[in-house]
């Protein structure tokens, strides 16, 4: 059955639920998830466990991780914890495979 991409906007106050929820949407796709940082200028440690959690959660289902509008800070923070390999990057501007349709 194919579904479309499921897309999330994270709110830099709420970021390890936004992550979390995005994670229980996995079985209801078998493409990608669009996670949405453009908010996020920073994260902690709750927010790279959910991390590490959800890129482990969409490797099990195959599912493509998407982190789209990434600022450079958090970027720096997912590759110092070796996360960053684990998702795909996309800009905000919507090239790439999070481009929203209006």
């Amino acid at each position: 059955m194919a579904t479309t991409a499921v897309e999330l906007i994270v709110d830099q106050n709420r970021i390890a639920p936004a992550i979390q929820a995005a994670g229980e949407k996995l079985d209801g796709t078998d493409s990608s998830v669009v996670l949405d940082f453009s908010g996020v200028s920073r994260v902690d440690t709750n927010a790279i466990r959910a991390l590490e959690e959800f890129a482990r959660r969409a490797e099990g289902k195959a599912v493509k991780p998407v982190l789209r509008g990434v600022n450079v800070d958090v970027y720096k923070a997912l590759k110092l914890v070796k996360l960053a390999s684990r998702f795909s990057f996309a800009s905000e501007t919507g090239d790439g495979p999070s481009q929203k349709k209006k």
